[in-house]
């Protein structure tokens, strides 16, 4: 019976400090346990360019307050906003614009919800309603999508 009682209790501060390692492992970023994170989102945590993560309540706060906003949508897992994003977010920087992140592989149903089509997408809300979009990636070596200029112009013509 002594037995027994040891075996539980060596069971129970296990599960104990299995949960312990859980709960102490969550990104503060996402709120999520790392583990539950999509791999290519873990690749790029401590990546300099992704440092502005929005979370989908904080998404819809900024929007439906009005006040004129841009939000770059991307997923972590595409290989267009891999290319687009060191070259966006020092653009956003440079014509002073705070550029907040969504990462739409964490968050799937905001494809629908938001009515993105491709990432990467950059769009610009105000009044609640979204007023205009960029949707596609930088241009690389003459390739389709958005040159530097396009995408300092999209900033200049909104940020007020």
């Amino acid at each position: 019976m002594k037995k027994m009682g040891i075996f539980l209790g060596i069971i129970i501060i296990l599960f104990a400090g299995i949960f312990v390692l859980n709960k102490s492992n969550v990104n503060e970023v996402y709120n999520k346990p790392v583990s539950e994170l999509n791999r290519e989102t873990r690749a790029i945590l401590d990546d300099p360019n992704y440092q502005n993560i929005i979370l989908p309540g904080e998404l819809e706060s900024k929007i439906e307050s009005g006040d004129g906003t841009f939000v770059y949508y991307f997923a972590s897992d595409c290989s267009f906003c891999k290319q687009t994003t060191p070259i966006l977010m020092p653009i956003a920087e440079d014509v002073g614009v705070d550029l907040p992140q969504f990462n739409l592989r964490e968050f799937d149903d905001y494809f629908q919800k938001m009515g993105i089509q491709f990432t990467p997408t950059l769009a610009y809300y105000e009044n609640g309603a979204l007023v205009d979009k960029m949707e596609g990636g930088v241009t690389i070596d003459g390739s389709t999508g958005f040159t530097e200029q396009q995408y300092a112009d999209f900033f200049n013509k909104y940020k007020g």
